[in-house]
């Protein structure tokens, strides 16, 4: 895919009725007016503040959902991470988009424009537009393979309402620039065998254990890794995570096996990484008798982390084209990752709350 610089986003504005407002088309397809300045916003939805934390409008969000007041634990969002002022704005409404039009019509002051992912989810947002008199865009959140495109006409979208139209550009092309990196380390390595791998716990709308995989996993897909759970994926290949039988798991032997750490929410009697420790099956793996496990940052987290996704991706690099990504250390790449996304190197402390397993050898024998 060539380097799109949101030439794209042009399209969705049409000619303003007046110097006050806007005219533009949503991800779903509905005509909005929007203020000519807009400086005050909220964002509904999984994901939708980590789209405006990589254009650096945190300061425009004026009240968040209770996923950003709580403070747990485990903490996977780096943008979460790097703006713990989030916690201390108001609550405008439930996660996953259940949003509450009574609050916010309390707020003051009052958001100009609300960003609204995954629509079908939560409150309508023609009805919440309806209630609140507050213009609602839906924005489609795509992801960083075969819907990219998505991805980048919303960030562009987003860009354009908040007046981030250079940001934005920055924002496309350091993901192209990044994905291009990764595949052309890969195309500079002289062994282009395809490593079978698995990759185990991945999150679906909370933790899972050891079978639940991604399919479609972007890390693989851009190492060109032999991806054993991508078998018997419909060619449209929109998948989202699934289970795998274990002796299904057991029959493939994986030479590697990859624990996404967000399994450890589980708690410590069960989970992937208890389960590769204490199943008898799972114990017959070469990879387990072996060591050959590693940690890696969650791939979903209030849906997909996009920074994590390129952290994990050079990461997995390191294992599988040593000697095209040699050069390269994880959590420094991590951290610069994240310092560009989300303006913060928080490698560390996202690490430490996962008992620093990320990108490591894990021994499960």
């Amino acid at each position: 895919m060539k380097i799109i610089i949101c030439a794209a986003v042009l399209l969705f504005f049409l000619t303003a009725p007046n110097a006050q407002a806007r005219t533009l088309i949503d991800g779903m397809g509905r005509t909005v007016d929007v203020p000519d300045h807009v400086e005050r916003v909220i964002c509904s939805g999984a994901g939708c503040l980590r789209l405006l934390s990589y254009l650096q409008a945190t300061d425009a969000v004026v009240a968040v959902d209770d996923m950003e007041g709580k403070r747990k634990r485990f903490e996977a969002r780096p943008y979460a991470l790097a703006h713990p002022e989030f916690k201390t704005l108001p609550i405008f409404g439930e996660f996953r988009g259940h949003d509450n039009p009574e609050l916010i019509l309390t707020l003051n002051p009052e958001p100009q424009v609300i960003f609204k992912t995954f629509a079908s989810m939560g409150h309508d947002p023609v009805e919440l537009q309806e209630k609140t008199g507050i213009p609602v865009v839906v924005l489609n959140y795509g992801n960083l393979t075969n819907r990219r495109r998505q991805l980048y006409d919303s960030i562009g979208l987003m860009g354009e309402v908040l007046g981030r139209r250079e940001r934005t550009a920055e924002v496309i092309a350091f993901f192209e620039n990044t994905i291009a990196d990764i595949t052309r380390r890969v195309d500079l390595s002289p062994d282009q065998k395809r490593i079978p791998v698995f990759l185990g716990g991945v999150a679906s709308r909370g933790p899972r254990g050891f079978q639940s995989t991604e399919p479609t996993y972007p890390p693989f897909e851009f190492l060109r890794a032999d991806n054993l759970a991508a078998e018997n994926v419909p060619a449209d290949r929109d998948v989202s995570s699934i289970s795998i039988a274990k002796e299904q798991v057991v029959a493939w032997d994986p030479d590697l096996l990859f624990l996404d750490l967000s399994t450890l929410q589980v708690g410590e009697g069960s989970g992937g990484l208890h389960e590769l420790k204490h199943d008898p099956a799972y114990q017959t793996l070469t990879a387990v008798r072996t060591n050959q496990v590693y940690g890696v940052f969650p791939y979903n987290w209030y849906t997909r982390n996009y920074g994590s996704i390129l952290a994990n991706a050079y990461f997995i690099g390191t294992l599988l084209y040593p000697d095209t990504f040699g050069d390269v250390d994880p959590a420094a790449k991590a951290d610069e990752i994240y310092s560009f996304l989300v303006g913060k190197p928080v490698f560390g402390e996202m690490s430490r709350s996962f008992g620093d397993l990320a990108f490591r050898q894990i021994s499960v024998n």
